[in-house]
């Protein structure tokens, strides 16, 4: 065998084992059609995911996250989407780490975290008169994202970390 033969065999045993890193990573994706109804609930749960994502993306880490989760899930309901998800996956993963790498941003994302669970408890318990749509359906909304968000930023530190 020819040392260009060896050079060939090692590249396409390197590529092999990043293929299998891949197929790690990330489920394979089934040759089946999905259920009709199955389609829809991932279409569905994929659309929410990247509006409320696209809602964050003031805060570049958690936006992008959520953008990501939802575009994997759309790419799961429609195949055609499968192509945005990994230049997003990279750029997503990039924000995250950039979102954590100053304690200033920390504090500033925690802080917008902070901010939004006290606003849903203003906004759920009624305490100040006047705010329009008071009530718990948008005080436990605004919850749910500085949960979210929350969250999200522990995830992104612990990764860089």
């Amino acid at each position: 065998m020819s040392p260009a033969r060896w050079t060939r065999t090692a590249e396409a045993g390197e590529a092999s084992e990043a293929s299998e890193e891949a197929d790690r990573v990330r489920p394979p994706v089934p040759d089946r059609p999905l259920h009709p109804v199955k389609r829809v609930a991932l279409g569905t749960a994929g659309g929410v995911l990247v509006l409320v994502g696209a809602a964050l993306l003031v805060l570049p880490g958690p936006g992008l996250l959520l953008v990501l989760a939802g575009v994997v899930l759309l790419s799961r309901a429609v195949p055609a989407v499968r192509r945005f998800e990994e230049p997003l996956r990279v750029r997503a993963v990039q924000a995250a780490e950039a979102s954590v790498a100053s304690p200033w941003r920390v504090a500033g994302s925690a802080l917008a975290g902070l901010g939004l669970l006290a606003a849903g408890v203003v906004w759920g318990a009624r305490v100040v008169r006047g705010l329009p749509f008071a009530g718990w359906s948008t005080g436990s909304s605004l919850i749910l994202s500085g949960l979210i968000l929350l969250g999200l930023l522990v995830w992104s530190h612990r990764r860089v970390r």
